[in-house]
C-alpha cells in the first residue's frame, strides 16, 4: 500500500487553504476564516447548496441547567424523539416533560458549517402545552423505558439534507433549554457516509441519573452483562472528563463528532449522514457511498454492523475509522415497551480475545468470540485501553503522509485520547502507518501501544485505521466545542491532520 510516487490529488486545490481551517475556541468559540473561496469544489452537491444558507449560532443552548442531585437531567425541560433517525416524509414526534409545568417552544436547527456559525434554523414549533411526565420505574436489567405522551410532531420536509439536527427545547416559564437530537437520512448515492456513534451516546446515557449501560446498581463503571438501556428516554449531560453543557440533550455528537462533520461540510464534501443503526439494519444502503466514516467514540456494535461493513469492503467500499474504542462491545436488541423494535439493547460480548484488556475485570464475564475488532478496522482496544499519546509517524513514505512534511518520528503532539486501537490484526497487506507507547498522565508511560494502520481491501479499496477518539480535534474546532484533556492534551486544528484527511477521502472517492 506505500506509493513512492502518490497519485494527484484532484483535491489539491481545495487541499490548499486548508491549514488555516478551525481557528476555533472553547464553550461559545470562534471559527475563524477557513479558506478562500477558490478552495471550494468546482462541482456542486446537496452539502455545498445547504451550507450556502444562512447560518446561526442560534442553536447553541444559551440557559441550560443541571439538577445538582442528579447531576445529569434537566428535569426543567428535557425530551427525546420517536426516532434515532428518519426520512423526509416521516413524522418524528417529540416527548417532552417539564417540571414545573411550563408551555415550551421547540426550535430545530440542522448543524453543519454554514460560515462558520454552525448550524441552520430549520423551524419554529410551538407553543406546546407541558406537562410533568412520569420518570419510569426501574424495569427488569435496569431498563428505563419512559412511555410518556406526545407534545408534539413533524414531517420531516423533503428538502431537508441528510445530516444532524438538534431540537432546542425552551420552557416559557424560567427560560431553561436543553435539547432532543435525531438524524435525517437520505437514500441518495453519496462520496461519503457519515456514521453517527449514537448506540456509544445512549450507551453512556445516565438519565436519570446514575442508568447507563456501566451501572448495575453496585459499581459506577460496571462491564459486564445483564443491563439494558433504550432510546426511550433524554439524554443526559455527558458523564465523563470534563463538563460540556451542550451534551445536555444531544448525546456526544457535539464532543467527537462535530468537529469531523464541520470540516467536511465546510470544504464541501459529499456526505450523507447514518445513524449506528443503519448499518445495523441496512446492509444494501452501504453500498450508497464509495467511502464510510466511523467518527469519534464508536464502541457498540452488533454482530450484524460488523457483517454488514465486512462484506461492503469485500465489495469494493472503502472504510476510515476516525475513531477509537471502536467496535468493542457487542450488543443485542429488543423492542421497547410499546414493541418498537432495536429501541433497547444490552451488552453480551466483547470484540476482542480473552484476556485483551485489563481495566475492566467484569469484562471477563462476557463472551470473547471471533470475530474480533481488529478483524475489520485493522487494530482495537487492547491493554489498559485508556491513554494518551502524540499520534507519531512511522512509515513516512506512505500516500496518507502525501504533503505532510512529515518524517518518521514526528508526532502531533496529544491526539491519541483518551482511548485507542492496538494489537494490529494479521490482515495481508497490512501496515502500520503511526504508533507509539501511551501514557497514564505526561511522562507515566502505562504499558499501552497505539497502532493507526491501513490494509487493503479486495477491490483497490482500503481500511484506515485512525486509533485515536480524538482525532476530529485535529480537524476543525467548531463554536461550542470543548477541548478534552485527560491522560493527554490535543492541541487542537493541525494542518498535517487535516492533510492526511483529505489524502485518505480524495482516495476513497477516486478523483
Amino acid at each position: 500500500m506505500s506509493d513512492p510516487l502518490p497519485r494527484p490529488l484532484s483535491r489539491r486545490d481545495l487541499l490548499r487553504g486548508i491549514a488555516g481551517i478551525g481557528v476555533g475556541a472553547a464553550f461559545g468559540g470562534c471559527a475563524g476564516p477557513l479558506h478562500d473561496t477558490t478552495d471550494r469544489p468546482s462541482k456542486p452537491n446537496a452539502i455545498t447548496r445547504e451550507n450556502a444558507r444562512p447560518g446561526t449560532r442560534d442553536w447553541m443552548l444559551t440557559s441550560p441547567r443541571i439538577e445538582p442531585t442528579s447531576r445529569y437531567r434537566c428535569p426543567w425541560i428535557e425530551g427525546y424523539c420517536s426516532h434515532a433517525r428518519a426520512h423526509a416524509g416521516e413524522t418524528v414526534r417529540f416527548f417532552v416533560s417539564t417540571d414545573p409545568a411550563s408551555d415550551f417552544h421547540l426550535d430545530i436547527y440542522r448543524l453543519g458549517y454554514y460560515g462558520g456559525t454552525g448550524g441552520r434554523h430549520m423551524t419554529s414549533l410551538g407553543p406546546f402545552k407541558g406537562a410533568t411526565q412520569p420518570v419510569p420505574a426501574v424495569g427488569a436489567k435496569r431498563l428505563r423505558d419512559c412511555a410518556w405522551t406526545p407534545c408534539a410532531e413533524l414531517k420531516i420536509p423533503a428538502d431537508w439534507v441528510s445530516g444532524v439536527y438538534l431540537g432546542k427545547l425552551t420552557a416559557d416559564q424560567g427560560g431553561v433549554q436543553s435539547y432532543v437530537v435525531f438524524i435525517v437520512r437520505d437514500d441518495r448515492r453519496a462520496d461519503l457516509m457519515f456514521q453517527c456513534s449514537d448506540h456509544t451516546w445512549q450507551a453512556y446515557n445516565r438519565w436519570p441519573d446514575q442508568f447507563s449501560l456501566y451501572d448495575d446498581g453496585k459499581d459506577q463503571w460496571y462491564w459486564g452483562g445483564g443491563v439494558q438501556v433504550g432510546f426511550d428516554r433524554p439524554y443526559g449531560k455527558y458523564c465523563q472528563i470534563f463538563d460540556a453543557p451542550l451534551s445536555t440533550g444531544s448525546g456526544e455528537f457535539l464532543l467527537w463528532e462535530f468537529p469531523t462533520a464541520y470540516w467536511l461540510e465546510a470544504l464541501g464534501y459529499d456526505v450523507t449522514y447514518v445513524s449506528n443503526q443503519d448499518t445495523h439494519g441496512d446492509p444494501r444502503g452501504l453500498r450508497r457511498a464509495k467511502g464510510f466514516l466511523s467518527v469519534g467514540h464508536d464502541e457498540y456494535w452488533s454482530i450484524e454492523m460488523f457483517r454488514n461493513l465486512q462484506a461492503a469492503v469485500a465489495d469494493g467500499l472503502s472504510v476510515a475509522f476516525l475513531s477509537g474504542n471502536t467496535c468493542c462491545g457487542r450488543i443485542v436488541f429488543s423492542p421497547d415497551g410499546r414493541g418498537v423494535p432495536d429501541r433497547v439493547f444490552e451488552r453480551v460480548g466483547v470484540f476482542g480475545p480473552p484476556g485483551g484488556t485489563r481495566d475492566f475485570v467484569a469484562m471477563a464475564s462476557l463472551a470473547h468470540e471471533r470475530p474480533y475488532a481488529n478483524e475489520l478496522v485493522g487494530a482495537h482496544s487492547t491493554g489498559p485501553v485508556t491513554g494518551g499519546a502524540d499520534w507519531t509517524c512511522h512509515q513516512p513514505d506512505h500516500w496518507i503522509f502525501a504533503g505532510t512534511g512529515m518524517k518518521k518520528g514526528d508526532g502531533i503532539p496529544g491526539l491519541v485520547g483518551w482511548e485507542w486501537h492496538g494489537d494490529p490484526a494479521p490482515i495481508p497487506g497490512l501496515e502500520i502507518v503511526a504508533t507509539g507507547p501511551t501514557q497514564s498522565a505526561p511522562g507515566k508511560p502505562n504499558d499501552g501501544i497505539f497502532t493507526a494502520t491501513v490494509y487493503p481491501g479486495p477491490k483497490g479499496n482500503f481500511v484506515f485505521n485512525a486509533a485515536t477518539i480524538w482525532w476530529g480535534d485535529g480537524l476543525s474546532a467548531p463554536p461550542g466545542y470543548v477541548r478534552p484533556s485527560v491522560y493527554t492534551t490535543p492541541q487542537g486544528p493541525d494542518p498535517r491532520v487535516q492533510r492526511i484527511t483529505g489524502n485518505i477521502l480524495a482516495r476513497m472517492i477516486g478523483g
